[in-house]
């Protein structure tokens, strides 16, 4: 018999108890943080409950390695930020097949950027050149975001020397992949930097 557990995407604001069933812990462990300023959140007025916004739940679980399985249904969140309609096709494809995956999709910088700050992607496969920045500026201001510093970026081009590969390595990139690509292998780098089986 499968263990029952509520379905908690989209869901806004936690109480104490949903908190402690998406970390797993106690609820008394959750009013201890809230109480301490460890977690924040808001008192309902007129009464002693506590009401934890989502953002800051998921800080929380970041912050303390918890996994967010329970609050994401299981789905990894992947951007896709690629300007070839075809790259980009091909990729909802295979990892909304794969099952193990939510997709999102930008064709410029500023559009990731964007969807990035709404959807806080795990993961995004970044094309180097985009037609309004190249993808080392994107993958700096990521960097730069402390609620983004669990995104996992992988840089996918066909024209960069060694070079450039050095420099978006040390932009804060995680992998590079050259193009044409085994999207295969390709899928399996990305479950091995979610670290998903």
């Amino acid at each position: 018999m499968t263990e029952k557990t509520t379905d908690y995407r989209g869901k806004p604001v936690f109480t104490t108890g949903e908190a402690a069933e998406v970390c797993q812990v106690s609820q008394q462990t959750i009013i201890r943080c809230f109480d301490s300023g460890r977690l924040r959140g808001f008192r309902v007025p007129g009464s002693r409950f506590r009401r934890i916004p989502r953002d800051e739940l998921l800080r929380f679980m970041r912050e303390n390695d918890i996994p967010l399985t329970r609050l994401e249904g299981g789905k990894r969140r992947v951007l896709v930020v690629d300007d070839d309609q075809q790259i980009v096709e091909l990729f909802v494809d295979v990892l909304e097949a794969d099952g193990r995956f939510e997709i999102r999709t930008a064709s410029t910088g500023y559009d990731a950027g964007v969807i990035t700050e709404q959807f806080r992607p795990e993961l995004m496969i970044l094309d180097y050149m985009l037609p309004d920045v190249n993808g080392n500026v994107v993958c700096q201001t990521v960097r730069q975001n402390p609620d983004l510093n669990g995104t996992k970026i992988i840089i996918v081009s066909g024209v960069v020397n060694q070079d450039e590969i050095e420099d978006l390595l040390s932009a804060g990139a995680d992998d590079f992949v050259k193009k044409p690509f085994n999207i295969e292998k390709l899928v399996d780098r990305i479950a091995e930097l979610l670290e998903i089986a």
